[in-house]
C-alpha cells in the first residue's frame, strides 16, 4: 500500500525518486521506496532523530531539503545519499493530529535546484496526505 501512495505522490510531485519512514519509538523504518539503489535502500532501512535528511527532518519538525544531492556541502545530507541519481530533494516530515511526528516522505527530483517555498508548501501537503 505505501508503495502504490508514494508512486501517485512521486508522479502528483513530478519527482524522480522518493522514500517513505514511519516512526517507530526513537527510529524511522523505511516502509517504501521507489527507484533508490540497493546501497542506498541498506543504508536508510532504519534512521535515528537527527541522521541524514529524514532524521534532521524529525528533529528539526520541518522540511529538510537540499539543490543538489550530489553536491551538498550542507553536512545534512549522508554520503550514501549521493548514489541516488537526482538533483533536488527535500525529507518532509509528517505530523498526525496531536502534532506528533509520525513518518518522513523523501521526494528527489531530476533537476539540481533550490525548491522554492511555494514548492515545498505543495510537497507538505502531499506528504501530509499520507495514510
Amino acid at each position: 500500500m505505501a508503495d502504490a501512495w508514494l508512486r501517485a505522490r512521486l508522479a502528483d510531485a513530478g519527482a524522480v525518486a522518493g522514500s517513505v519512514h514511519r516512526r517507530r519509538d526513537e527510529l524511522l523504518l523505511l516502509e517504501a521506496s521507489i527507484r533508490l539503489p540497493p546501497p542506498v535502500v541498506a543504508a536508510i532501512e532504519a534512521i535515528p532523530k537527527g541522521k541524514g535528511m529524514a532524521g534532521l527532518a524529525w528533529s528539526r519538525r520541518s522540511p529538510v531539503s537540499t539543490c543538489n544531492l550530489k553536491d551538498d556541502e550542507s553536512g545534512d545530507v549522508r554520503p550514501g545519499a549521493r548514489a541516488v541519481d537526482a538533483g533536488a530533494a527535500v525529507a518532509v516530515p509528517v505530523f498526525d493530529d496531536a502534532g506528533q511526528m509520525r513518518a518522513v516522505v523523501g521526494f528527489a527530483f531530476t533537476e539540481a535546484t533550490p525548491l522554492s517555498p511555494d514548492a515545498l508548501a505543495s510537497l507538505d501537503a502531499l506528504a501530509a496526505s499520507l495514510p
